[in-house]
Formats: structure tokens, C-alpha cells, sequence
């Protein structure tokens, strides 16, 4: 399970920003998470609570997950298309030369505190 890891060094970097920004206290993380980044938002979610019962600085912080969509791009049409619907072969022309514009992201959007 690498969400214990990802909730780790999210915490890791809010504790910085919450230092460089005078915080006490936060209140709610953001994290933008792609729709084929490998992160299971539950699992996620679960060892967030976890770890923030773990440390008082954390205690009453929330974690809302924005999921991006995985969008491809085709090069052979120039067409985008839903990644997750029709996989690397596109669906408008049939070409293999494709790649992954979004969809694989796992990055804090915003940190709020006090």
C-alpha cells in the first residue's frame, strides 16, 4: 500500500508551508489525483485519518481529493480522447502513437490552516 507513503510526504510538505506561512493549525489539504495515478482514493483517504489521529498538529485536518480525468493525446489525428475508455489505441483514427496528457497526477492543489 503506497498511500501510507503518499499521506506521509503530503504531511511532510504541509508541515513545511504551514512553518514558511506561520500556521498553528491546519485545516484542510487538497490533492489533485489523477484517474490513472494508481492511488486508490479510499485507501488514501483511510491512512490520512489515520496518520493525522497520530499527530496533534494534524488532528482536525481534512483531505479532499480532486480526481483529474486521464485525457490522451493522438498523434497521428491530433485528437484527444477519454484514456480510461479507450486505453492507447485511439479510438477516431486507430493510430498507436499516442500519450497520456493528464490522468497520472498526484499533486497538492492547496493547504489552508491558522
Amino acid at each position: 500500500m503506497h498511500e501510507l507513503g503518499i499521506v506521509f510526504h503530503i504531511q511532510d510538505i504541509a508541515r513545511e508551508v504551514a512553518q514558511e506561512n506561520e500556521l498553528t493549525q491546519l485545516q484542510e489539504v487538497v490533492l489533485e489525483l489523477g484517474e490513472v495515478s494508481g492511488v486508490i482514493p479510499s485507501y488514501l483517504t483511510d491512512c490520512w485519518k489515520w496518520a493525522c489521529k497520530k499527530e496533534n498538529f494534524f488532528e482536525d485536518c481534512g483531505l479532499s481529493v480532486e480526481e483529474i480525468p486521464a485525457r490522451t493525446h493522438c498523434d497521428g489525428c491530433g485528437r484527444e480522447y477519454g484514456t480510461v475508455s479507450h486505453g492507447k489505441i485511439c479510438p477516431h483514427c486507430g493510430s498507436k502513437n499516442t500519450w497520456l496528457l493528464t490522468g497520472n497526477e498526484v499533486s497538492i492543489k492547496e493547504i489552508s490552516g491558522s
